[in-house]
């Protein structure tokens, strides 16, 4: 008697083909295809341009065996499914899967589900479809867009620059926004301004406390101070005046919580809070997506789909949360009504809201097992979203004017009257906001007000700041370029190609972005214009939607891109890109070495290459002296490359710390302290003293290269 079939289950990853394994037992037999089974030849154009960009597709190298294992599963087979990612790029693989296995295209054997859980795995298996050819298109636009302009423009800079080089729709535009954003600061010039206030007392009080009011407005008209002598000349007068409070407004104040999370504002907040660069966040919420193995429960799906542009969660969550809330906080920190949250103008939509898959798995609870990233990743997820649909917090503001003979000071304070959301998470922004929660005085109207001290401040408008990585992935979201899943390549890419540099978390743009850019206005605007590709991600959601046909789009493109790029090749003198010298001397010949860009980002080698071949690494530092011999930490990564902080002086001095230390000792015992997040979310420097354990908040701090 012959053994029963099984049914087979084929998605990307092994660790997701582990956890939806456990979940489906014998019956089922999950295989993993390691991403995509095809793709474009990476050695020939792909796209037969004469024949209405026919695309060619070949099985990738190195995926043979892997595609020989699956057939052999899929003969052996009762059922097939195809469960893939469910965006564009997983329903092109699954589309790919179904050709190589000879599947018919037309059978229901595309399941999808947004959380890698039993109850979500189990009903897609109940409630498979047909292949979406709106998406499969969309995506073959997409690549055979990316692989003209890719392949096109490329082997010119090559030939006109250096080799290593690249273009593309999506890195070109990001590369340019970074050059703009420094052309803004060198253009800019800085506008002196002054500021006054006043630390005031109220006359005649017992227990009178003090307060600060600023210069508002003179003879009733709102005034701009331009130089330090008109300030000494207002000062002068505040001097001489008798002040008296003219107006008291009180009001309560309410404070929204911000959405769950999509992918953008993941990426942002955690490079906010945690320090994380983008690659480094969706690296490790891929895993929290596709399983952690959890103590007594076995591998979990932790984390909803991660590729998101959308901000709603489903009912059986929004149930789920609504009876969490009142339990584990109480009811007063629960909304009548759920809260609402509307969505980018121009999102897809196509799936929820990053959010944790149980909202009964505490972050604390599974800890254990969790790493260090994984955990610091999940509890900002988890706190977002039950956050999100907690009770407002509830400000009492206090704003008072105080005039006298002309000149008008004006007082403004807050004061947290219920906390709400805030107990348990608060959005952080790119730049430090003014702190301005205080205890509030007591002020009423037409009480006399002594002026104890009177202080004048020069200021200079600053220039627009550089772009963080958050920040440019917030920009590039708002103005459509790209999508969700473009964000962290996008940014690994400009940054490993050289166009770009990371300093202290802010982008410079090196001088080859700046040069190559130029380049790029000059010969190729339509391809770093922000509008254009807007405007071209909006068309691939058209042909998803099924409005557009994938190939008129090339049909249009590419004709005047033809023309401009033939007018490029005759027209761009070739350009020599000197290596940036370090001040690093070569220990073999003594040469300064220079830095390269090789396949794992940027080293040392020496000039007088090929007479010597010496590299070296490009150690990372911090701004640290370490705690037990005062010489500077490095940044080292152990064997399961998990990032660590030592001595440079090993094996003398043995110091290690798996958490970043800080710069500064603690103020009350004078032991070092570490970087650690508090509950929430918030980046703290506390103490390493057992039987002290101070702590402060701070700024999450960036590792120095040499």
């Amino acid at each position: 008697m012959g053994t029963a079939k099984q049914k087979l289950i084929i998605v990307e990853s092994p660790a997701k083909a582990k956890t939806i394994g456990k979940y489906l037992g014998k019956g089922y037999k999950v295989e993993a295809s390691q991403g995509h089974v095809c793709d474009l030849p990476k050695s020939q154009l792909g796209v037969d341009i004469d024949h209405d960009f026919d695309l060619k597709y070949i099985t990738i190298r190195g995926r043979g065996e892997i595609l020989s294992r699956i057939r052999k599963e899929a003969r052996n087979a009762s059922e097939i499914y195809f469960a893939t990612d469910p965006d564009r790029e997983g329903e092109a693989i699954s589309w790919h899967l179904f050709h190589v296995l000879g599947v018919d295209e037309k059978e229901p054997c595309r399941i999808e589900f947004n959380e890698v859980t039993k109850k979500a795995v189990q009903n897609a298996i109940k409630h498979p479809r047909k292949l979406d050819m709106g998406r499969i298109d969309a995506q073959q636009a997409r690549r055979a867009l990316d692989r003209l302009v890719g392949y096109k423009i490329s082997p010119l800079l090559w030939v006109k620059v250096k080799k290593g080089l690249s273009a593309g729709r999506v890195q070109s535009v990001a590369t340019r926004m970074v050059v703009d954003r420094e052309k803004e600061i060198d253009n800019f010039i800085p506008e002196e301004f002054w500021e006054i206030s006043a630390d005031c007392t109220v006359k005649g009080e017992k227990k009178s406390s003090s307060f600060t009011a600023r210069l508002s407005m003179i003879d009733g008209k709102k005034t701009q101070i331009k130089n330090g002598e008109e300030a000494e000349k207002i000062c002068r007068m505040i001097e001489k005046s008798d002040f008296s409070i003219t107006e008291v407004r009180k009001k309560d104040k309410r404070r929204q919580p911000a959405p769950p999370f999509t992918t953008s504002s993941l990426q942002q907040e955690a490079s906010r809070k945690l320090g994380f660069t983008t690659a480094r966040t969706m690296q490790v919420v891929q895993q929290l997506y596709e399983g952690v193995d959890i103590a007594g429960e076995g591998t979990q799906g932790l984390v909803t789909y991660i590729r998101t542009d959308s901000v709603r969660i489903s009912e059986d969550a929004m149930n789920s949360l609504r009876e969490f809330i009142p339990e584990h906080y109480g009811k007063e920190y629960l909304p009548a009504e759920k809260n609402e949250f509307k969505g980018r103008k121009n999102a897809q939509d196509a799936h929820e809201a990053i959010r944790p898959t149980d909202v009964n798995r505490l972050p604390e609870a599974i800890k254990p097992s969790l790493s260090r990233e994984q955990y610091m990743l999940y509890r900002l997820i988890y706190n977002r979203f039950v956050a999100s649909q907690m009770e407002c917090a509830v400000y009492q503001t206090l704003s008072a004017d105080i005039s006298g003979s002309g000149i008008t000071l004006r007082f403004y304070g807050e004061h947290k009257t219920f906390a709400g959301f805030t107990v348990l998470y608060e959005e952080s922004t790119d730049e430090a906001a003014d702190n301005v929660e205080m205890t509030l005085p007591t002020l009423n109207e037409g009480q006399k007000i002594s002026i104890k001290k009177i202080d004048s401040a020069q200021h200079f408008t600053q220039p627009p700041s550089r772009y963080t990585e958050a920040s440019l992935v917030r920009t590039l979201e708002e103005n459509g370029i790209g999508r969700p899943s473009t964000y962290a390549p996008t940014i690994t890419t400009i940054i490993s190609r050289g166009y770009v540099s990371r300093e202290k978390k802010r982008l410079y743009p090196t001088e080859l972005g700046i040069m190559v850019t130029s380049m790029m206005e000059q010969y190729f605007s339509q391809i770093v214009d922000t509008e254009f590709t807007a405007i071209m991600e909006e068309k691939l959601d058209a042909v998803e939607e099924g409005q557009q046909d994938w190939r008129q789009i090339l049909r249009e493109f590419y004709p005047g891109f033809e023309s401009t790029l033939a007018l490029a090749e005759k027209e761009i003198e070739k350009v020599e890109v000197k290596d940036e010298v370090s001040n690093v001397p070569c220990d073999k010949c003594g040469a300064m070495m220079v830095y390269k860009m090789g396949r794992y980002g940027k080293f040392l080698a020496c000039p007088n290459f090929p007479n010597c071949r010496n590299t070296k690494p490009i150690l990372q530092y911090l701004d640290v002296p370490c705690p037990k011999c005062g010489k500077r930490l490095l940044v080292k990564t152990s064997r399961k490359n998990r990032r660590f902080y030592g001595c440079e002086g090993y094996p003398e001095c043995d110091f290690v710390s798996w958490d970043r230390p800080a710069a500064e000792k603690c103020p009350k015992c004078g032991q070092y302290m570490i970087e650690k997040q508090n509950n929430k979310g918030e980046m703290i420097h506390l103490c390493t003293n057992e039987n002290c354990r101070f702590k402060t908040i701070a700024q999450p701090q960036e590792d120095e290269a040499e």
